[in-house]
């Protein structure tokens, strides 16, 4: 196997690459990666520096209107296709202790920890990949049965993070040590210290941390206390009763809605849900940015299908009015409101 060359780089043949996934041309793609294999780039490098970056814009390109949810459930297809190519390519055999890889339970994004997966496997150890959206007690039962030396769960979005710590406690009951990664616990992974558990940012820093026991377990306690006041608890036995509350709102406020189609009305209530699921998560780890950063990105999404700012600041001041007895809820949803317009037209997107 010969070295890279400066011109067989996963850099220089990104922008052809990221042509194959627009086009969801799969043997393109994989012939792709496979020049760079067999010109001496290692696979693991192949995986972060080219699947993994363009995977992200597949992502950005959904999230900016340019590719609808069909042409970005493609790319992914592709990309899951390529990452077990190149798998197969190394045919990696570890010898070190079982690894078990999981999403969280509700959580679909599954290539992000596939990558993981593979990343840890060509680092010598033995991985066993279960995929997306694992129920714990299907996990913990998984790992009664088979001897796994530690497990790595990855979170896409904040919004589970209460599912995260659940998930996390399970697997310590079985006194199997446990290391999170993914966007789901911040991009520096402070709410996976608030939940008292180890996070690596990526692979590399996975298997570095996999390979330290003392630094694996030596995690902080949760910190959990704030809890306590039951708002996090409270806010979801009410997410029904509040989604209605909203949607009643709304229909005051924009008639246009009373016409909504089955589909539209079905989009616009599942984004006041994901607006109340991840002030419920900010409640649960104590972290006002955590809904203050989801507001920001859901007012970027929304704008980039024609929806203004002021939908969003409308429904967050009708959840504040009928939160007044959470403090520390209303808190967030004010400073998450404080740069959106008050007045204006608009609702939550009718996508048929």
């Amino acid at each position: 196997m010969t070295l890279a060359t400066t011109g067989t780089s996963p850099a220089a043949v990104y922008p052809r690459y990221l042509h194959c996934l627009a086009e969801a041309d799969e043997p393109a793609a994989i012939e792709v990666a496979r020049e760079l294999l067999d010109a001496g780039v290692p696979a693991d490098r192949v995986l972060l520096d080219l699947v993994a970056p363009a995977q992200a814009e597949v992502g950005e390109r959904w999230a900016r209107n340019e590719w609808s949810v069909a042409q970005e459930h493609a790319a992914t297809h592709v990309s899951e296709r390529v990452v077990a190519a190149i798998a197969g390519y190394a045919d990696a055999r570890g010898d070190r202790g079982r690894i078990v890889v999981a999403c969280m339970d509700g959580e679909w994004h599954a290539l992000p920890a596939r990558l993981v997966a593979e990343v840890l496997r060509l680092q010598g150890w033995q991985v066993t990949f279960l995929g997306a959206s694992v129920p714990a007690a299907h996990l913990v039962s998984y790992l009664h049965r088979h001897d796994a030396y530690a497990v790595a769960l990855a979170c896409a979005l904040p919004m589970r993070l209460p599912h995260a710590h659940r998930m996390i406690e399970a697997c310590r009951r079985s006194d199997v040590p446990v290391v999170v990664g993914g966007r789901g616990f911040g991009a520096d992974g402070r709410w996976a210290r608030r939940l008292g558990v180890a996070w690596a940012p990526d692979g590399p820093a996975a298997a570095d941390l996999l390979a330290d026991e003392r630094a694996l377990r030596a995690a902080a306690p949760a910190d959990l206390a704030h809890l306590a006041d039951d708002e996090y608890a409270s806010l979801v036995s009410r997410r029904g009763e509040l989604i209605d509350s909203a949607l009643v709102d709304l229909a005051q406020r924009m008639p246009a809605t009373r016409d909504y189609t089955p589909a539209q009305l079905d989009s616009t209530v599942s984004d006041l849900g994901y607006i109340l699921d991840f002030l419920a998560a900010a409640l649960y780890v104590d972290d006002g940015s955590l809904f203050t950063e989801f507001v920001d990105w859901l007012v970027t999404i929304l704008a980039s299908r024609g929806v203004p700012a002021v939908a969003v600041g409308a429904t967050l001041r009708h959840y504040a009015g009928a939160l007044r007895d959470f403090p520390r809820a209303e808190a967030f949803l004010a400073a998450s409101s404080v740069s959106l317009p008050v007045s204006g037209q608009g609702t939550f997107p009718p996508e048929a």
